[in-house]
């Protein structure tokens, strides 16, 4: 078995991964043709992730041109700690103030400890309906996933 084969993540393992992280970081393609990366929370969503942004930001200008991204999840401070995930993804706009109200709670019970579907606080619901108008959801499906834990290896190289 390849030390590649060795090291990649199951489905369920990326699944899990992308449940505890805290930050993708996405790229899309600019104006100009070069690469645009921007960190972003995000939440799980279906086989991918999800997220919002300001609808007049760079990447969702760029996403309406080329609704595609690479995206990279990524921890590890030694080189038998890296792990990560990295995808290419088709990206969905969504633009009904309704679901992106969904998903910014979604986002931001997520940062803030809540448990998904838990009633959202009227702070929250206050600071998300002042927020939703503004913004547009971005939803990322993969198309093709490269994952690596190289714990798997046990502390060989």
């Amino acid at each position: 078995m390849s030390r590649r084969d060795q090291i990649r993540m199951t489905e369920d393992e990326v699944r899990e991964y992308l449940a505890v992280q805290k930050v993708i970081n996405v790229a899309s393609i600019g104006p100009n043709g070069r690469p645009h990366l921007a960190p972003l929370w995000y939440f799980p969503h279906e086989d991918g992730v999800a997220t919002w942004t300001y609808g007049t930001s760079q990447k969702a200008k760029n996403f309406r041109r080329l609704p595609e991204a690479t995206v990279l999840v990524e921890d590890g401070d030694s080189y038998e700690k890296l792990r990560g995930v990295s995808f290419e993804a088709g990206v969905e706009i969504v633009e009904d103030v309704e679901e992106v109200t969904r998903m910014g709670t979604a986002l931001m019970q997520r940062y803030s400890g809540a448990n998904p579907g838990d009633p959202a606080t009227a702070e929250l619901k206050a600071f998300i309906a002042g927020q939703a108008a503004k913004r547009v959801g971005l939803v990322f499906r993969p198309t093709k996933v490269v994952s690596w834990d190289h714990g798997k290896l046990g502390g060989t190289y």
